[in-house]
């Protein structure tokens, strides 16, 4: 699979599973809603509930920007439909207010439905991917 490919992928998948480690190097995982703007990866801290709003990957982020994001199908059914991609990269917090964080919750907000009533009010994590790689069983259709 091509970067060019593994982006088209990445782009149509729901969610994905954002990768971070702490300052001990533990790593941390997390399942994120998000939307792709040419190489950069947006995610917003939301409304659902949470135990605290001192989220682990936050601080994980402050403490190594280096992280991990990665997106799947699985279908029991049919194996030759499965595929994941991984987008690594560098990421940064940012609290709202600025032009980019305006901007990535507009493109979430085009995204999700969810989000055009309530619309992220936390931070923004913005994902500088460098590198794309994926696999797909089959060779069904690229999506997009």
């Amino acid at each position: 699979m091509t970067a060019d490919q593994a982006r088209r992928r990445f782009a149509s998948a729901r969610v994905a599973r954002l990768a971070t480690v702490d300052e001990h190097g533990r790593p941390h995982l997390v399942p994120i809603v998000f939307v792709l703007d040419g190489d950069r990866v947006y995610h917003a801290v939301d409304h659902k509930p949470k135990r605290t709003t001192a989220l682990r990957r936050l601080d994980n982020i402050t403490a190594d920007a280096r992280v991990c994001v990665l997106a799947d199908e699985y279908d029991d059914g049919d194996w030759s439909r499965l595929w994941w991609v991984r987008a690594d990269g560098t990421a940064r917090v940012f609290e709202g207010g600025c032009d980019e964080s305006r901007s990535a919750i507009a493109l979430l907000r085009d995204r999700y439905a969810q989000y055009r009533d309530a619309p992220p009010a936390g931070p923004v994590v913005a994902i500088d991917v460098t590198r794309w790689t994926g696999w797909r069983a089959g060779r069904e259709r690229e999506p997009g």
